[in-house]
């Protein structure tokens, strides 16, 4: 077993590439899997309106898991 601290910076950079992404990195994979499927249902459902929101809220709570790992 590691004892590895995930980045939190780095997990709030790769969850605003991909939504999802940092929470992966952060080891919340439940998370992870809903911010991946969310994310596109609201750009597309709302015609990228609330796509943004979606990045931006994904990628804070990721640095927030990462932090309290």
């Amino acid at each position: 077993m590691s004892d590895r601290r995930p980045d939190p910076m780095l997990a709030g950079i790769l969850s605003l590439i991909v939504p999802g992404v940092g929470q992966f990195y952060a080891g919340r994979v439940g998370w992870g899997i809903l911010w991946l499927i969310i994310t596109p249902g609201f750009w597309i459902g709302t015609g990228g309106f609330f796509g943004w929101v979606c990045h931006v809220i994904a990628a804070v709570q990721a640095h927030g898991q990462a932090k309290d790992y």
